[in-house]
């Protein structure tokens, strides 16, 4: 755990001796006062983290972490478990909605494998040598899958803390190349189930009030699901304030990367920005691990899976988009970035009245 810990003591409170000159000059600008609304309340949110009055969003950065689950063996998803493996094909190509948001946002996407049931390919299917695009991509495979956490502990202690460090050790990387803010994503089948029941847990809320309908199952599948959760919860019996108890027992190793992607961040003073339900999970068990990570957090959007709102209430952040997205992968931040981006740039560029010669308000 010395990665954890070492990480854990770097993250400082956020320092507001910015907060207000930062405030004064976005008053000043040629507009009425908070007439831009949330693009001033991001400004202000980045500069008190990063520490600098006039900071630049250049190197972007989308973290997408892949791994299995043994849950699924509960029937409780409406895809096979090959398709996580396949997903993770699709992002190395760049074939995937991330990919797709993330070129037009100018974002890199780091790709991850955390977990995945099957070994990912040095080189692509078909014979294919995409080399370009398999340097974004990082094998921190810590077992194949998840075990069924309906029957038992998902991961054992010693893995949960491995899959945290290696999502840092993933951050840390790509920070020495530059990132001036970074957003988190995921893949992996049955990964609700295992996000509903972190958030059951932690915010002590009903299971049936934090598992939605994942990929898309039906009523009778959903109330399965419901069911396996809370089994597994009264089984396994994980302890609320112990994130990383939590994590063994119910998480996947995708969240726990993320996790580490979320603490690493916050000791590096570099804003994260949450995709999901499932990314939004992991923030979640970063909080209850270090609490001053949550000032280092944005909430791209709120997905239509219900248990989504709930983490956000909970953390007290408030959404920038509803899109009523659910596909997962950071395609939500990819979205809300350059929405980040545009209140940097406003703070930054925009003329002030005496700039402008343009009188004041009466």
């Amino acid at each position: 755990m010395g990665l954890l810990n070492k990480t854990i003591a770097g993250i400082e409170k956020i320092d507001y001796l910015l907060s207000d000159k930062t405030q004064k000059r976005l008053d000043n600008l040629t507009k009425p006062q908070g007439s831009l609304g949330r693009l001033e309340e991001l400004a202000k949110q980045v500069v008190e983290i990063t520490r600098k009055d006039k900071p630049e969003l250049k190197d972007k950065v989308i973290f997408t972490f892949a791994a299995d689950h043994g849950v699924t063996e509960e029937g409780i998803s409406a895809y096979p478990k090959e398709v996580t493996i396949q997903m993770v094909y699709n992002f190395i190509r760049g074939g995937a909605g991330i990919n797709v948001l993330a070129r037009q946002a100018g974002v890199k996407v780091v790709v991850a494998d955390l977990g995945v049931a099957e070994q990912i390919q040095k080189s692509l299917p078909a014979g294919r040598q995409e080399k370009s695009k398999i340097e974004n991509f990082v094998d921190k495979k810590i077992a194949f899958g998840t075990k069924n956490f309906a029957k038992g502990p998902a991961m054992t202690k010693d893995e949960a803390v491995r899959s945290i460090e290696s999502g840092m050790e993933i951050f840390l990387a790509e920070f020495e190349k530059g990132i001036d803010i970074a957003g988190i994503g995921e893949m992996g089948i049955g990964n609700t189930a295992s996000a509903g029941a972190i958030s059951a847990v932690i915010t002590g809320r009903p299971v049936s009030e934090l598992t939605g309908r994942g990929t898309g199952i039906d009523d009778k599948t959903h109330s399965h699901k419901i069911e396996i959760i809370a089994k597994a919860i009264a089984l396994n019996k994980p302890q609320a304030k112990d994130a990383i108890d939590v994590l063994s027992k119910v998480g996947g190793f995708e969240i726990g990367g993320l996790a580490g992607v979320v603490l690493a961040a916050a000791s590096k003073r570099v804003p994260v920005v949450m995709d999901g339900f499932i990314s939004t999970c992991a923030a979640l068990l970063a909080y209850t691990i270090e609490p001053k990570v949550k000032d280092y957090l944005i909430a791209s959007h709120c997905s239509v899976e219900k248990g989504h709102k709930v983490i956000l209430e909970y953390l007290g952040l408030k959404p920038i988009l509803d899109l009523s997205l659910r596909l997962g992968e950071g395609t939500g931040a990819a979205l809300a970035m350059p929405v980040i981006e545009a209140g940097v740039k406003i703070l930054n560029e925009m003329a002030t009245f005496q700039d402008a010669g343009v009188s004041e308000s009466i």
